[in-house]
């Protein structure tokens, strides 16, 4: 079932959305050579826990790994994908490209979002990766609009992405978002006709997050149960907005 949001329900998650935004922005600042992710984990909770917010991550529990997720972060360095762990060892180099994602509870509310983050000079196809991945997230959030379907959503990803020479990942997808971190539906990166393709109501609220491969979109997931790379090795890019239909339009809830 697909829960729709009161006007006053979309005001918490604009909250908890701007909070994640501004926790981004800051790590964006933070992130060049030399950089490890555990220090960007450090900025991350001390910056959830000032705003008396819970992480929506740390601690969460997913059957297909079979334990609890250990940080408020997710850093997926180059070939990973998403749900790379922070750590004291993964620091970063020029020419990386990094994604970060975090999520947090406000309020009740939950907001989720993540951002490709460049380490010092990339290459231009990197660069060409990273740009195709953001416009094609911009294109989803154009047809978030009231009457329009959700394979409307998915497919104005898989279209440009797939019309750049890139793939998308049909291992991982978008979700719904509210009082818990995943509600239906299932927003896939392409036209899957396996999932419902519900008509978008105003108070619809979708967490859209293409993850895009430079190379084939197979992934696997490494032995910490929990980091997911590409099978050949390529380069993947990842952002993601909380994205509410209204009457007026789309309102992403977690921008700055």
């Amino acid at each position: 079932m697909i829960i729709r949001k009161s006007p006053s329900e979309l005001e918490k998650m604009r909250a908890s959305g701007r909070l994640v935004a501004q926790i981004l922005r800051e790590l964006s600042t933070k992130v060049e050579p030399g950089i490890s992710t555990h220090e960007l984990e450090v900025v991350a909770e001390k910056m959830v826990s000032e705003a008396a917010a819970r992480p929506a991550f740390k601690g969460y529990y997913v059957p297909a790994a079979g334990k609890r997720y250990p940080c408020v972060l997710c850093t997926s360095i180059n070939e990973e994908v998403v749900h790379g762990i922070p750590s004291r060892k993964r620091v970063l180099k020029e020419g990386d490209i990094v994604k970060i994602d975090i999520g947090v509870e406000l309020d009740g509310y939950y907001g989720d979002s993540a951002t490709t983050v460049a380490v010092g000079k990339i290459s231009p196809e990197t660069e060409r990766l990273m740009n195709v991945t953001r416009e094609a997230l911009e294109r989803a959030i154009e047809q978030m609009r009231a009457g329009r379907k959700l394979f409307d959503v998915c497919g104005a990803v898989q279209q440009h992405v797939e019309q750049n020479g890139f793939s998308v990942v049909r291992e991982f997808v978008g979700h719904g978002i509210g009082t818990k971190l995943h509600e239906e539906p299932h927003v896939p990166n392409y036209v899957d006709p396996k999932v419902s393709n519900p008509r978008l109501r105003p108070g619809v609220v979708l967490a859209v997050e293409p993850m895009v491969c430079a190379g084939t979109p197979e992934t696997r997931v490494l032995s910490d149960r929990w980091t997911a790379v590409t099978v050949d090795g390529s380069r993947a890019a990842h952002f993601e907005h909380c994205v509410a239909v209204t009457e007026n339009g789309p309102w992403i809830l977690t921008e700055p």
